[in-house]
């Protein structure tokens, strides 16, 4: 246990001041992180390792978030098992007279969390978050030790409830999300998830009779009084705009309420010329709530906020009274190796990645994913389908209610969300009976009282707001195109992978004569090749295409964006438009091609005019060159000669289409270099280049940054690319190379690592401090590359 001090203090002399998240004088609300200074260890001897007599030995020091287990690039065993995470705990003694709360945000799978050796709480379930009050367990005369035991392991109970080797995804253990330290009054606002009764907990914000020029915002505190005398305070709301002006406000009268009890406050104002959230202006405002005893506060919680008004109608989905068609994607959440591990600048790196693939919507499936990840949905403007855990399984009346719960831990955690405008209540691809799905709704209308909220289901069950099939449950080849079911839309929650995988779709492909099974997949790495690479850009475009003939469609997301790895299969699954470490694939540049020119987009995601040539312009590509473009003409020029200039393809697969690509038929393989540029009213507004790649030559290290600077305690991609000596990418499968750190880093992964499509990639974790790290290729037959990477604060990222 001495081992365990001194390094926890050494620790907290360089770390300890900037572990404070929010931070009010000490009558206020104080919210402090806990991702730092934790000892780990798994597969233990069967024992207690909850309190101080433990050979701390056994334990390695690590970071939040953190997974269980290191896994390889392909998955076949995922570790599942026992494991423990002890950290030290220090309160003054002159925050005794308040309330104390562990917030965990994430630990897979179920979790019983200790203090001082006793225990305090048991949770089912590893995807949304849990509180745990310890006010009345802490000593404030020394350290105290909070210890976590985690069970990861099939569990029929919990959902999913799948076992993992017949699940579509994995379960990574560990603590992956963060931790945090609440303290509070004892007058204080609750967590939503804190009360057991029905819509109980913190700050819930409804917005009402919503337009340009005004609307109506109701909020509702909850309010929890552990003093042992009765209390007289007020409530007042304040709405700032992003300059932090206080544009709506309201106070309430004075309240009384006894000891020992919890009060339920409503408030109504309104507001003028409000600015409306929308996926093109995702324009956010942040509700500050207080409470006051007299001129002091005594406790304040903020929520960031955006007012829109949604409408499902038979015209369609209605977003502040304009039509709109949801373009979106799926996403799972994990990373290659660290499983679900993923920082909180990862989080935002991969919802500006989706963004910028031209899309806004996302599914999270198939589980409540990263408050982070919400934050940047918000912020970015990309619409969310918000799932409960759930695949192809439905258990028994333990395992309802556990999912019953999970419906009401997601509602609460995410209600007052801008971006999240359907509820996916339901297990998905699961039989559930009628009953069973009435009891969610009526979990979905308690909590959200009298607030519409849209909810989805796989079944066309007539309490669902929204029907969402994927595409292969269909009957090719119209599948969903003729549905129609009363006044209840439908949006297409999966396409573009199964229906081809199973060889059941593509029927207008006269392309598909002479290709291989294998070839006609959606399924391909980014190492299969161009001609495979075109093929699934193809099958995407063909399932878009044929999706937007439905006239109760409001919209469809894709599977998927980011390849990832499974219980069930020996290999990784494919089909995402980006790999598994995120690079795009041709697939990407169709969809991003999908967004229109002038559509806004907030930084740090890009948009506006684009064109992509989606070839290598080597010997074997194909002479039919494919162009992607959101302009009205584009024009072809190979070597500075003119190829052509034209209009967007017009064919079976591209008539509904908002951009059908541009395709050039070249007669013969000339090397060189191709180059696209697109005009929109006849003016050059963007343009496009690939060189036909000569001779490998050197390496060209990429940081993958995506607008959001490396940080401490991050993870972030490294690529290493094959160039030749014009700096042309060489698209080379199997070049092994080398990576090498100095500094506070550490690569994970395989190293060396093989090249695909000419590009190796190598995961960097960085540490605790700031500084530099330097990271080298190491290749002894071609020239190497070095990076400097400045690493700043661990810092909580803006949100408005």
């Amino acid at each position: 246990m001495k081992k365990f001090l001194q390094i926890i203090v050494l620790f907290s002399l360089f770390s300890g001041m900037n572990s404070c998240k929010t931070s009010h004088d000490e009558r206020g609300r104080n919210e402090r992180s806990l991702n730092k200074n934790w000892l780990f260890a798994k597969d233990l001897p069967e024992g207690d390792y909850s309190g101080f007599n433990v050979d701390d030995s056994l334990f390695a020091m690590v970071n939040l978030p953190h997974t269980t287990n290191i896994e390889p690039l392909v998955v076949n065993h995922q570790w599942q098992g026992t494991c423990w995470y002890r950290h030290l705990l220090e309160i003054p003694q002159k925050q005794q007279n308040r309330k104390h709360f562990l917030y965990f945000e994430g630990a897979m799978q179920n979790s019983d969390v200790y203090l001082n050796g006793k225990h305090l709480s048991h949770h089912l379930g590893g995807y949304l978050p849990f509180i745990v009050d310890i006010t009345d367990e802490i000593d404030f005369s020394k350290e105290n030790l909070l210890a976590v035991k985690l069970l990861n392991v099939d569990d029929s109970l919990v959902p999913p409830g799948k076992v993992l080797k017949k699940l579509d995804f994995n379960m990574y253990g560990g603590i992956y999300r963060s931790v945090k330290l609440i303290t509070t009054s004892k007058l204080y606002i609750t967590n939503p998830l804190q009360p057991q009764k029905k819509r109980g907990g913190g700050v819930y914000v409804r917005f009402d009779s919503i337009s340009v020029k005004f609307c109506q915002i109701k909020v509702s505190t909850y309010i929890q009084n552990d003093f042992n005398t009765d209390q007289t305070f007020r409530v007042r709301q304040s709405l700032l705009d992003s300059a932090n002006e206080i544009v709506a406000s309201n106070t309430s009268e004075a309240l009384h309420f006894n000891s020992q009890s919890d009060i339920k406050t409503d408030q109504e104002f309104g507001m003028n010329d409000p600015i409306l959230w929308s996926p093109d202006n995702p324009y956010l405002y942040l509700l500050v709530t207080e409470i006051y005893q007299g001129d002091e506060k005594i406790d304040s919680l903020s929520n960031q906020v955006g007012i829109r008004d949604i409408q499902l109608t038979k015209e369609g989905l209605l977003l502040n009274g304009k039509k709109i068609f949801l373009n979106g994607t799926n996403r799972h959440q994990e990373y290659p190796y660290i499983g679900y591990a993923l920082s909180d600048q990862a989080q935002w790196r991969d919802a500006i990645k989706i963004k910028n693939a031209g899309f806004d919507l996302v599914r999270l499936s198939h589980y409540p994913q990263s408050e982070t990840f919400m934050d940047a949905c918000d912020a970015l403007g990309i619409v969310v389908m918000n799932c409960i855990p759930g695949w192809q399984y439905n258990g028994n009346e333990e395992f309802k209610e556990n999912a019953l719960s999970n419906v009401r831990d997601l509602i609460r955690r995410d209600r007052n969300r801008a971006s999240v405008f359907f509820w996916e209540l339901s297990l998905n691809e699961s039989w559930m009976e009628p009953a069973f799905m009435d009891r969610i709704l009526q979990v979905k209308k308690e909590e959200f009282e009298d607030q519409p909220a849209l909810t989805c289901s796989w079944i066309d069950y007539g309490g669902y707001d929204l029907f969402i099939p994927a595409r292969q449950h269909g009957i090719p080849p119209s599948y969903w195109n003729d549905f129609k079911s009363g006044k209840r839309p439908i949006l297409i929650a999966e396409y573009g992978d199964w229906e081809y995988y199973a060889q059941n779709a593509g029927f207008n492909q006269t392309a598909y004569h002479d290709l291989k099974d294998e070839e006609r997949t959606s399924r391909q790495l980014r190492a299969s090749g161009e001609k495979r690479l075109l093929q699934q850009a193809l099958n995407f475009q063909e399932a878009a295409n044929s999706n937007r003939k439905g006239s109760s469609t409001i919209g469809h997301a894709n599977w998927l964006m980011f390849d990832y790895n499974r219980g069930y299969a020996d290999d990784i699954e494919s089909s995402g438009i980006a790999d598994i470490f995120r690079i795009p694939k041709f697939a990407t540049y169709f969809y991003q091609s999908q967004r229109n020119a002038d559509e806004q987009v907030s930084n740090p995601a890009v948009g506006g005019p684009m064109v992509y040539i989606a070839s290598y312009w080597q010997p074997e590509s194909s002479l039919n060159v494919r162009v992607f473009s959101n302009c009205d003409e584009v024009e072809l020029l190979l070597n500075e000669q003119s190829v052509g200039r034209q209009t967007p393809d017009q064919d079976a697969f591209s008539d509904y289409l908002e951009h059908p690509p541009f395709t050039f038929k070249l007669k013969e393989f000339v090397p060189g270099e191709l180059q696209a540029i697109g005009f929109i009213d006849g003016k050059k507004v963007a343009s496009y280049v690939v060189r036909t790649p000569e001779t490998v030559d050197h390496l060209k290290l990429i940081l993958d940054e995506s607008g959001i600077p490396v940080a401490e305690n991050d993870v972030i991609f490294i690529y290493a690319s094959l160039r030749d000596e014009n700096g042309t990418l060489c698209p080379v499968n199997g070049e092994s190379i080398a990576f090498s750190v100095e500094g506070d880093g550490e690569l994970i992964g395989t190293n060396p690592m093989f090249t695909e499509a000419g590009i190796a990639t190598i995961l960097l974790k960085t540490g605790r401090n700031s500084g530099n790290i330097l990271v080298k290729t190491q290749s002894e037959t071609i020239k190497n590359d070095s990076i400097v990477i400045e690493i700043g604060k661990e810092y909580p990222i803006i949100k408005r």
